[in-house]
């Protein structure tokens, strides 16, 4: 095991806690457990493409990375007219 996947392995409480957290709670604490939780998976998904050696990995990251903000923006849109 390479101490990349040993990385990405230690990564898996920090994802697992607020992916549980945008289960339960109030739509705010939901809405920043999800921004966390996918900042989470950015970074491990970089690990996958040094530990794996793929780079698509890295296509993945920066796709999530540059998708998270505008999509939570909306959801807060919508949450805000319509709920």
């Amino acid at each position: 095991m390479t101490s990349w996947m040993l990385a990405l392995v230690a990564l898996l409480p920090a994802f697992a806690i607020p992916a549980v957290a945008a289960c339960h709670g109030g739509t705010a604490g939901r809405l920043v457990a999800v921004q966390l939780a996918t900042s989470v998976a950015t970074l491990m998904l970089i690990l996958m493409t040094f530990a794996f050696d793929q780079s698509a990995f890295i296509d993945l990251a920066l796709t999530l990375a540059l998708l998270t903000l505008p999509g939570t923006l909306i959801i807060t849109l919508f949450l805000e007219r319509w709920l």
